[in-house]
């Protein structure tokens, strides 16, 4: 007879999921062992099976999981802009400063996607990054939208990547509460694009 699962059952996942987001981000996925997330989530190892298989199940669970967020992102922001008729100019800015606050409150979780996707198995791994492709098609797309006498086909790619390169990096030196807030780098990141650094000073 299979084993009831409690009520919190979801939201200790979930809280499994956020501990173990940043014991791999703290030490890397494979550095990481099962022994060492029970203890993160002040449990035994017993426990800590009860919801996940394994330690790839955790990990396929939170990339899961939150790519799935970052599409939802996405689609949002298509919703906000068509409901507020937003030009495509507030539609990136828009796009840009919720990827941004999203990685201020995910932050360990975007390390482990960047860093550790590459240890899920053959079908998962694509699953992901089919996902992650499918988010920088979208902000390709509004690129050439918002910029569509710079933005080509021929140098759409390097242009997205350059933005990704702005933004998918802070967890390395952009610290939640710090001076400079994460909303605000996103301002930054669009004035740089609308004027280019010999634009005039903010």
């Amino acid at each position: 007879m299979a084993r009831t699962k409690a009520p919190d059952f979801e939201a200790q996942r979930e809280r499994i999921l956020e501990l173990a987001a940043e014991a791999f981000a703290a030490t890397s996925y494979p550095s990481t062992s099962m022994a060492d997330l029970a203890q993160a989530c002040g449990t035994s190892k017993a426990r800590l099976y009860h919801y996940y298989e394994s330690k790839d199940a955790i990990l396929l669970d939170l990339l899961d999981r939150y790519t799935a967020r970052l599409q939802q992102i996405v689609a949002e922001v298509g919703a906000q802009t068509a409901a507020d008729k937003l030009d495509d100019k507030q539609a990136l800015g828009l796009l840009i400063t919720r990827f941004l606050v999203e990685y201020e409150s995910s932050q360990a979780r975007h390390v482990t996607l960047v860093n550790d996707v590459k240890f899920l198995q053959d079908a998962p791994c694509e699953l992901i990054l089919d996902r992650q492709r499918a988010i920088v098609d979208a902000f390709t797309r509004q690129l050439r939208r918002t910029y569509p006498g710079r933005v080509t086909a021929r140098n759409q790619s390097a242009i997205a990547m350059m933005v990704f390169g702005m933004i998918n990096w802070t967890f390395t030196w952009l610290r939640p509460g710090g001076k400079l807030s994460y909303a605000d780098f996103a301002q930054q990141v669009i004035d740089v694009l609308e004027q280019g650094l010999g634009g005039a000073p903010a």
